[in-house]
């Protein structure tokens, strides 16, 4: 399916007289996938990065004035996931410290 049938099939209707749809919960959702992501690379990267990329993904979907901000977050999003896996790989285990 095409992604313009996706966007009129998912994207909630303006009501008349006010043009095309809202855009602000899309760049909101650009603005908490960066900082999920963000947030997911010092803690809890293996709930964080996931949502991170979900909302990146919804934010780029509905069309965001933010498209920088919700790419930054999907990046940061994988990037999360790939830390997880490198210190899975390294201690063989899910839960990690900084400490000694």
């Amino acid at each position: 399916m095409e992604l313009a049938a996706i966007r009129r099939r998912t994207l909630p209707q303006a009501p008349k007289g006010q043009g095309g749809p809202p855009s602000r919960d899309a760049d909101g959702m650009a603005i908490a996938a960066f900082v999920l992501g963000l947030l997911g690379l010092l803690v809890m990267n293996l709930v964080l990065g996931p949502i991170a990329i979900v909302l990146a993904s919804l934010s780029l979907l509905y069309g965001t004035k933010r498209r920088g901000r919700a790419l930054l977050g999907l990046a940061l999003g994988v990037a999360d996931l790939a830390v997880l896996l490198s210190l899975v790989l390294a201690d063989h285990t899910v839960s990690w410290g900084l400490g000694g």
